[in-house]
C-alpha cells in the first residue's frame, strides 16, 4: 500500500467504523492483532466487530489471510443475517 493510501486508512473520517474509541487497556489487549488472534471479550459485541472488520477492509480493498477468513467465518456464524453498507475509498 503506497504511503498516501496508508495514511487514508490511519485517519480514516468518512467511516464511521473505521475509528472508534477505546479504553487503553482494551487498545492494550487487541494491539495489532487480526479477528485471528483477538475477538471482543464479550459475546455480544463480536458481530458488530465482524461487520465493522469486512467493512473497513472491503473498503480499502485490504486483503484477508487464511486464518484471518477462518475466524472471521466461524464467529459470523453465530451473527443474523447481517448487511453491510461500504462505500469504497479513493
Amino acid at each position: 500500500m503506497d504511503p498516501g493510501r496508508a495514511a487514508g486508512l490511519a485517519n480514516d473520517l468518512g467511516d464511521e467504523r473505521a475509528l472508534i474509541a477505546v479504553s487503553a487497556k482494551s487498545n492494550r489487549s487487541k494491539s495489532d492483532q487480526d479477528p485471528s488472534k483477538w475477538m471482543p471479550p464479550a459475546e455480544g459485541d463480536r458481530c458488530t466487530y465482524i461487520a465493522q472488520w469486512v467493512a473497513v477492509k472491503t473498503r480499502w480493498g485490504l486483503s484477508v489471510d487464511p486464518s484471518e477468513e477462518d475466524a472471521l467465518a466461524e464467529n459470523a456464524t453465530r451473527c443474523a443475517n447481517v448487511q453491510v453498507k461500504i462505500q469504497l475509498a479513493r
